[in-house]
């Protein structure tokens, strides 16, 4: 068993078998994110509210599902998860959820496009509540695999970043193919996205999923899940309690919840930035069709140079350095969205302004997903729970964030996707930040927990070697 913890370090088939393993839900993630209200508000001709209103049930569903599914993940057992493993079969059960409901997602509504609006609302809803709970399915899995993979924080990091490339990849394929089903079906560079383009989003849907499957039948046969019992290193250190016992003092710690307000932070800015980036460039700047595909094709150029610089990075650079890195870089950004709207900024600066946003939202979210995998550490049969409670904060706020944006921008300004970008991605931005510098500097062996009593050595603040987590 010990071989395994060498082999996920060292080989590269395991990385690469592993990190396709989430290329399915990346592709469905982007086109989500990025083109669900362009969808909606601008071709299918729903109000901002009611496409808001789409995706707010879309999260609330993830939101809901995420911890039901990642409770009865980690307490899975059965013959078939025993041969199987069990996240791998909840990973399954994810991946005949999306292609199942995904490509009626973006679609025109079968038999009832004619109806009302709200009318088809139930139509839609009805098929984004089966995809996010496949969504949350494959994602959790996935997730809660890194734990059981990784022996130490430095190999997870690894991990998460092998994982972040894969996904930055992946966007990179959704924003390409759109740019070509756009600029080879019209005159993307004079028009913007309308009515008439229902049918090429609905071509790029079939042509991302058919990778995205692929990618997931590969997962499935490169990675073999395995039961082990290793000591390492974690956040909290407990006695042998049930799963149980161990989702509740998992419950009881304060840093829980503060790793959770830097994970919901994070996808804040990376989520809603993402959302409203096409809107931003579509209203407020007047940037035509190509704009949409070749300017978040940037922002994750900026990704893709992230996941690498973060690869490189020495054991010796922290949890809390990553985070400010990618900080720095990602309000610089959204202060650049605020102060500039000139022809020059439209034309050259608007890539520049993408990829400082794309290289520290990566920097941010690697580090958060490495402080979840921090938290974890050897207690892998509560991974999915925590990972669970992690994701249902970010689905529910992001949500709640867009769909409030989009309650007020019927009426709105051209102005107003630039100034709600500038304050609410980058209040984020600064929350997150402050969140993770007061996180507790643990060293090893620091916390110990049990039954009885949880005691913290506070009084070398030295304690900590530069390799610990924080």
């Amino acid at each position: 068993m010990d071989n395994e913890l060498i082999d996920i370090s060292t080989s590269l088939r395991l990385q690469i078998g592993y990190g396709i393993g989430h290329v399915l839900n990346d592709v469905c993630a982007s086109l989500w994110f990025t083109y669900l209200i362009v969808f909606f508000h601008l071709v299918l001709e729903f109000s901002a509210t009611q496409a808001g209103n789409l995706m707010l049930i879309g999260q609330i569903s993830d939101a809901l599902s995420t911890p039901f599914i990642g409770y009865h993940s980690d307490h899975t057992d059965n013959l078939v998860s025993a041969k199987y493993g069990k996240r791998k079969l909840w990973h399954l059960f994810g991946t005949a959820c999306i292609l199942a409901s995904f490509p009626f997602i973006f679609s025109q509504c079968v038999g009832c496009s004619m109806t009302h609006k709200w009318a088809q609302m139930f139509y839609f809803s009805s098929f984004i509540v089966i995809f996010q709970i496949g969504w949350a399915a494959v994602q959790i899995s996935h997730l809660s695999l890194i734990p059981e993979l990784a022996d130490d924080d430095h190999t997870r990091a690894h991990l998460t970043a092998v994982r972040y490339g894969f996904t930055v990849f992946s966007n990179l394929f959704v924003y390409i193919i759109t740019w070509i089903v756009l600029r080879v079906t019209g005159e993307c560079d004079k028009q913007q996205v309308g009515p008439g383009d229902a049918w090429k989003f609905r071509h790029i849907v079939y042509i991302v999923l058919s990778v995205g499957t692929v990618a997931s039948i590969l997962f499935h046969l490169s990675v073999t899940e395995k039961r082990t019992n290793r000591n390492q290193d974690q956040l909290i250190d407990y006695d042998n309690n049930t799963p149980v016992q161990t989702h509740c003092e998992f419950l009881k710690k304060p840093v829980l919840y503060q790793v959770a307000g830097v994970y919901m932070s994070t996808r804040l800015v990376v989520n809603v930035s993402q959302v409203l980036i096409p809107l931003y460039l579509h209203r407020t700047l007047g940037l035509a069709a190509r704009s949409l595909a070749v300017i978040p094709l940037a922002l994750y150029l900026g990704s893709l140079t992230a996941a690498g610089v973060q690869r490189l990075i020495p054991r010796s650079f922290t949890r809390k350095l990553n985070y400010l890195l990618g900080s720095a870089c990602a309000l610089s950004g959204f202060v650049w969205i605020y102060i500039e709207s000139d022809d020059n900024y439209k034309i050259y600066y608007i890539y520049l302004v993408a990829v400082l946003i794309g290289f520290g939202g990566a920097i941010m979210l690697v580090t958060s997903l490495a402080l979840t995998a921090d938290l974890v550490g050897a207690r892998t049969e509560a991974s999915a729970f925590v990972y669970g409670l992690m994701s249902f904060t970010d689905k529910l706020a992001c949500g709640i964030a867009i769909a409030i944006i989009q309650m007020y921008a019927d009426g709105a300004d051209s102005s107003y996707y630039r100034d709600v970008l500038s304050w609410v991605c980058g209040g984020s931005v600064i929350v997150g930040l402050t969140l993770t510098l007061l996180l507790p500097k643990y060293a090893r062996d620091m916390v110990t927990v049990n039954d009885q009593r949880s005691t913290i050595n506070t009084e070398d603040p030295t304690a900590a070697s530069p390799s610990d987590i924080l």
